[in-house]
């Protein structure tokens, strides 16, 4: 994917330039005599005169920081995935490193309509382990969870329904992600729909609104994007729902390879504190997603021991966006 040598372009398509007395051959011009030196020998003296950019024409340098996915990148530039895969060479886009030199379009285009890609893990030779959160519904420790992942300095995705944050029966959603847009530096937020419909079962239109509102509902109370993250209500999409999350600008589909199911409430068969421990220890490899949810039975009883055993076993909890750049 990297260069030895970015390709140069130069900016003047014909002309002679001269330098140190000798002609040198622009690509474009007319030979008029013997070059005596290459362009790529004059670069730092035709990117000084301005003659000069990097990579294709109509792009930019970007160098990939802590965090960044490919797809964010593409939703930073109004550009699709597919085009800065192929300006670049890259084969896999969930495998980008920090500190990469990409080349994206320094011009405006129109945002991505592709379908969205289904993301269960990352990159299995990460350290990076990713914590995730759906919030809707319960919320009883929510705000503990949260609280303790800053006191900690915790990094998670979480994944709000817009419907919890517009209740008019509890202010604790909109308090959590409060909490969730003070920190950026711990946290990235995704779109788990307005009022958790099976996605499967709606039309395109629909899911377009759901989608929509949930947006309008987290900007009333946060200044954070959800895109281009989007988590399906029961995990439950197929080809129609990718096409239509995708055209909305949510390229990436966020599933998961370990499932706590704190969901259920140990008197319905849910699992215990331990046993929520143990499913992520005895599962979490390099690059996984971890489904837990802010209203969990025994979740936040369970997270010192999961980020404690994590540690110990040479991972580092994390984002999605974190298992995704690595």
């Amino acid at each position: 994917m990297r260069f030895s040598t970015p390709r140069k372009v130069l900016a003047i398509g014909a002309v002679f330039l001269l330098l140190a007395g000798f002609a040198v051959l622009v690509p474009g011009a007319t030979k008029t005599g013997p070059p005596v030196a290459t362009a790529e020998s004059l670069i730092p003296r035709l990117r000084a005169a301005g003659l000069v950019r990097e990579g294709y024409p109509g792009t930019v340098a970007y160098t990939v920081k802590q965090g960044d996915t490919l797809y964010s990148i593409a939703a930073r530039f109004k550009t699709s995935v597919a085009t800065v895969s192929a300006l670049n060479g890259i084969a896999d886009p969930t495998k980008i490193k920090t500190g990469w030199t990409l080349y994206v379009p320094d011009v405006p285009a129109p945002p991505p309509t592709g379908p969205s890609v289904v993301v269960r893990n990352g990159d299995r030779t990460s350290d990076a382990v990713a914590l995730t959160f759906d919030m809707g519904g319960r919320l009883d420790p929510a705000l503990d969870i949260v609280n303790w992942l800053v006191a900690h300095n915790i990094r998670a995705t979480i994944f709000p329904t817009g419907a919890v944050l517009d209740s008019t029966a509890t202010n604790v959603a909109r308090q959590v992600l409060a909490v969730v847009n003070s920190r950026p530096d711990l946290f990235e937020i995704g779109n788990h729909s307005y009022d958790h419909p099976d996605f499967t079962t709606i039309s395109a239109a629909a899911m377009k609104q759901q989608l929509a509102t949930t947006e309008a509902a987290v900007a009333r109370v946060s200044s954070m994007t959800m895109k281009p993250r989007f988590r399906p209500p029961f995990g439950a999409y197929d080809t129609a729902v990718l096409e239509a999350v995708g055209a909305a600008g949510y390229a990436i589909t966020v599933m998961w390879d370990v499932d706590t199911i704190d969901w259920r409430p140990e008197s319905d068969g849910g699992p215990t504190r331990q046993q929520i421990v143990d499913k992520v220890l005895n599962n979490a490899r390099g690059g996984s997603i971890v489904l837990m949810h802010l209203g969990g039975y025994n979740t936040f009883e369970a997270l010192p021991s999961i980020v404690a055993g994590l540690r110990a076993r040479g991972y580092e909890p994390g984002t999605v966006s974190d298992v995704l750049a690595d």
